[in-house]
């Protein structure tokens, strides 16, 4: 089952105890995406949020070129959404789209609400939750304007080795914010 994996999870972020779990759980629903499949679609309102019990998204929107680029990647045992959609229900910018077959626990924008207003527990974790987001988008602006192109792929191998074997290699030049040639000299240089 999939929910033994998001307790455990939420265990991590605040004390949860097994009733105000089992009252809320009910709450999310399992779902299973397939490699390619969107779990948000930009122009189109974000309705839920997920939690990966297994596999892996990226997120990415087009720029004002129509260029696709890849502005994070979401792993296992990990939320994700479009927060500014979600949050304001408003069309999302980006898309999240799996690149491998995933396994998740969505809830929808009541579900949430109906959560905070119920239990102070879950608007602990809604807040843990928004500033881990807030750090990791911090700590990502600070990357790509301080660290050359070799740190960033450097810092990717360490933080998220997986995503090099998962994401394709236009995906991961976009994410670092480099062609796909310099990418690859990246990789030699590393290699030698």
């Amino acid at each position: 089952m999939l929910t033994n994996a998001f307790r455990k999870y939420l265990q991590q972020l605040t004390p949860i105890s097994d009733k105000e779990f089992d009252d809320t759980v009910d709450f999310f629903k399992e779902q299973v995406l397939q490699k390619g499949d969107f779990f948000v679609t930009s122009g189109k309102v974000c309705q839920q949020v997920a939690f990966i019990n297994s596999g892996t998204f990226r997120v990415f929107y087009l720029n004002e070129k129509g260029e696709d680029i890849t502005s994070c990647f979401c792993t296992s045992n990990n939320f994700t959404t479009s927060y500014k959609s979600f949050i304001l229900q408003q069309p999302s910018s980006l898309s999240i789209q799996a690149i491998e077959m995933s396994e998740i626990l969505v809830i929808d924008y009541e579900g949430l609400q109906h959560l905070y207003s119920g239990y102070l527990t879950w608007q602990k974790i809604g807040r843990v939750l928004a500033e881990k987001e807030y750090i990791v988008m911090e700590q990502y602006a600070s990357v790509l304007s301080n660290e050359t192109a070799k740190e960033k792929y450097l810092r990717l191998l360490m933080e998220q080795p997986c995503i090099i074997q998962k994401a394709k290699v236009e995906h991961i030049a976009s994410y670092l914010g480099v062609t796909r040639r310099t990418l690859s000299r990246i990789r030699r240089e590393i290699s030698i």
